[in-house]
C-alpha cells in the first residue's frame, strides 16, 4: 500500500528522528522533553515476515526524508522497531544539519534508548575543514564522539591522515588517532605512535616516537607539535633534526619549513658526520638551504684531527659553506685547545676572534692573540696555525708583527722578539722557531749538565731556535748586528726582559675545562614542554556482555561494544604522572 505523505504517531516520529547518527555531533543534546519528528516523504509497508518493525522505502518522490530540530536525513528504505525505540537506515544513508557537518553510509543504525549509532559501508563524514571516510564509525550522542579502529583516512586541506583507530571529539573538532598513525603531505610524510589533530587550525600534537620525513631533512622526536597548514613545529624529548650530513640536537627545537629554519634550546648539540666534527651549546640557529650554523651560550666547536680532537670556544660561533669547504668562525673571547700526544704538553691559545678552515688546513687566531705550544708562548698581531692536509697534523705556526715568544726558565725567560715568526711541527711539537726582521733575543743557555752558562742579549736580523721536547736547545744567528754573552751577575734583572714583554702564563689552557676558565655558567631557560592529553576515558563502557543494551535486531553483537584488551591504548597526563611517582624514590 503505498502513502505518500505519511504522518507517524508522536512516539513513532520521535523514534525515526535518530535514524541517522549521521553527525549528530552537530545536534544539541537531548532535551528532557521529546521533539517529534515529521516525516516528509516515503512509502510505508509491513511485511508479515518483519512483525516489529514499521518500513518506509523511497518513493518516485525521492529518499525517506526525515526532518528534526534542523537535521535533515535522508535514506532509501528505514525500519523502524517502536519497541525497541530502535531504527535500521539502508542504501546513500545521509545526514546534514546546516552547512557545517554531512555524513554519508550504505547502512545506519540508531538506538534510541541509548542515543548511540552504528554505521558501515563507505562511511564518509564531512565538516568544514576535513573529510573522514573509513568503512565502520561508532557515535556516542551523549558523549558527542565518533569512533572507528578498523582503519580510516582524514583528508585535510593540506595533508591526509590515516590510522588503524581514530577517536573524533565534535565539540573541540579533535581528532585523536593510535596505531600506524601516519599524515601524507606533497612536501613530507609524519609518522608517529600516538596523534592529536584540530581540525579547524590544522595542529597535530605527536606523542611517542615520532617522525617528520622530506626530501631534505628528517625530524625526530618523542614529544612536539606541528602546524601542518604553516609547516612550522616545535618538538621536545629526545628530538633532533638530520640534514644530509649534519644532525641537530636539543632539548627543544623549532622548525619552519618555508624558511629551511631551525633553532634549539638547552643542550644544544650539531653534528657534522662528513667533516668529522660536533658543537656544542646552549642555543643555536641552523639555515639549511644557506648551509650556516649559529651557536652561543657557552658554545664549543670539537674536530677530529690525527686521531685526537681541536677544541674551539667563543662566545659565538658560526659554522658556514658546503660540506667540502666549511668555515668556522669564532666572535669575541675565543679560545682553542689541542692535547698533545702522550707524555707531551698540549697547545692552546686565546684570542678575540678565530677562523677555521678544515679544506684549507688552517686556523687563524684574530686580534690579540696569544699561543701556547708546550712551554712556548707566542703572541702577535695575528697567529696563523696551518695543518697539513693529508696528514692533519700541524704543519706550520707563523705569527705576523710584533711576534714575541717567551719561554720560561728556573732562572728568567728565554725570549725572542722580531717581526716576524714562523716555527715547523714534526708530529705536533714545534721543533725549530725562525724569527724574521729586527730580532732580538735573550735567552739562558745552558751546558750537558743543566748549569747555567749566562744570558744572551743579541741583536740580528734573523734567529733560528732549535727545540727538543718543546725547549729550546740552540740559537743561529743571521747577520748578526751585535749580542753578548753575560754572565748572570753582570746582567741587572731590569735588562733582562725585552721591549714588549708580557707574561700570560696563569691564562694558560691545560685542560678542556679550562676553555671556560673565568666564564659563568649560561642561565638556561625552563623548557616549556608539552604535556600528555588529559585522560578522557575509553570510548565503550567496561560492561559485561549481559549489561550491553543492544537491539534484537541490530547487526552488532555485545563484543563490538567493548574495549579490545589487545587495541593500544591513548598515553595520558595521568599515566605520565604515574610514573613520576613510581620513580620517586621518597627521598
Amino acid at each position: 500500500m503505498k502513502v505518500p505523505n505519511v504522518r507517524l504517531s508522536a512516539v513513532e516520529t520521535f523514534i525515526f528522528c535518530f535514524v541517522f547518527f549521521a553527525c549528530t555531533s552537530l545536534l544539541a543534546q537531548p532535551n528532557t522533553q521529546k521533539q517529534k519528528v515529521e516525516i516528509k516523504s516515503g512509502y510505508l509497508e509491513i511485511k508479515p515476515e518483519i512483525p516489529d518493525a514499521i518500513i518506509y522505502t523511497k518513493d518516485e518522490n525521492g529518499q525517506v526524508y526525515v526532518v528534526h530540530e534542523g537535521v535533515e536525513m535522508w535514506c532509501n528504505q528505514a525500519y523502524l522497531y517502536s519497541k525497541d525505540n530502535f531504527v535500521k537506515a539502508y542504501g546513500e544513508v545521509k545526514i546534514s544539519q546546516g552547512d557545517t557537518v554531512t555524513m554519508n553510509s550504505t547502512y545506519a543504525e540508531y538506538n534510541g534508548n541509548t542515543s548511540f549509532a552504528f554505521a558501515s559501508g563507505d562511511v564518509v563524514l564531512r565538516e568544514p575543514q576535513t573529510t573522514l571516510t573509513t568503512d565502520t564509525l561508532y557515535f556516542d550522542r551523549i558523549k558527542q564522539q565518533a569512533y572507528y579502529r578498523s582503519g580510516g583516512k582524514v583528508v585535510d586541506t593540506a595533508s591526509t591522515l590515516t590510522s588503524r583507530i581514530g577517536r573524533y571529539y565534535a565539540e573541540t573538532k579533535k581528532y585523536s588517532f593510535l596505531s600506524d598513525v601516519k599524515i601524507v603531505n606533497p612536501k613530507y610524510t609524519v609518522n608517529s605512535e600516538q596523534l592529536d589533530f584540530y581540525s579547524e587550525t590544522g595542529g597535530a600534537y605527536l606523542y611517542g616516537e615520532s617522525t617528520i620525513v622530506s626530501e631534505t631533512s628528517t625530524v625526530y622526536c618523542e614529544r612536539g607539535y606541528y602546524d601542518t597548514r604553516a609547516d612550522t613545529g616545535y618538538f621536545v624529548k629526545n628530538s633532533r633534526i638530520d640534514y644530509e650530513n649534519r644532525t641537530l640536537y636539543g632539548d627543544s627545537i623549532y622548525f619552519d619549513r618555508n624558511k629551511s629554519f631551525a633553532s634549539a634550546t638547552n643542550n644544544i648539540k650539531v653534528l657534522d658526520t662528513l667533516n668529522k666534527s660536533v658543537i656544542r651549546g646552549h642555543y643555536a640557529e641552523v639555515f639549511r638551504e644557506k648551509d650556516s650554523v649559529f651557536i652561543t651560550k657557552r658554545a664549543v666547536a670539537v674536530t677530529l684531527r690525527d686521531k685526537d680532537s681541536l677544541y674551539v670556544h667563543a662566545d659565538t660561533l658560526r659554522i658556514t659553506g658546503k660540506p667540502e669547504n666549511r668555515i668556522l668562525r669564532g666572535f669575541y673571547r675565543a679560545r682553542m685547545f689541542k692535547y698533545g700526544a702522550p707524555g707531551e704538553e698540549p697547545t692552546s691559545g686565546k684570542c678575540d676572534s678565530i677562523f677555521s678552515s678544515e679544506s684549507l688546513g688552517i686556523t687563524k687566531l684574530l686580534r690579540e692573540p696569544v699561543l701556547w705550544s708546550g712551554e712556548n708562548q707566542m703572541t702577535g698581531d695575528t697567529i696563523h696555525l696551518i695543518s697539513n692536509k693529508v696528514t692533519e697534523k700541524l704543519d706550520t705556526l707563523k705569527v705576523f708583527n710584533n711576534s714575541f715568544l717567551v719561554q720560561k726558565d728556573s732562572v728568567g725567560y728565554n725570549q725572542v722578539k722580531g717581526e716576524r715568526l714562523i716555527g715547523l711541527f714534526t708530529n705536533n711539537e714545534l721543533d725549530t722557531v725562525s724569527i724574521i726582521k729586527n730580532a732580538e733575543v735573550i735567552y739562558y743557555p745552558r751546558n750537558e749538565d743543566d748549569e747555567l752558562i749566562g744570558i744572551n742579549n743579541t741583536v740580528s736580523s734573523s734567529i733560528e731556535l732549535y727545540m727538543k721536547e718543546q725547549r729550546i736547545t740552540g740559537t743561529k744567528f743571521m747577520k748578526k748586528a751585535k749580542g753578548k754573552l753575560y754572565p748572570e751577575s753582570e746582567l741587572p734583572v731590569n735588562a733582562r726582559l725585552l721591549k714588549g714583554f708580557i707574561w700570560r702564563g696563569d691564562e694558560r689552557l691545560l685542560t678542556v675545562n679550562d676553555l671556560f676558565k673565568g666564564k659563568p655558567m649560561p642561565i638556561l631557560p625552563k623548557i616549556q614542554g608539552i604535556p600528555l592529553p588529559e585522560d578522557e576515558g575509553d570510548f565503550f563502557e567496561d560492561l559485561p556482555d549481559d549489561k550491553v543494551i543492544l537491539p534484537e535486531a541490530s547487526k552488532l553483537k555485545p563484543s563490538d561494544l567493548q574495549n579490545r584488551e589487545d587495541d593500544p591504548k591513548v598515553k595520558t597526563r595521568e599515566d605520565e604522572d604515574d610514573n613520576e611517582v613510581e620513580g620517586d624514590d621518597g627521598s
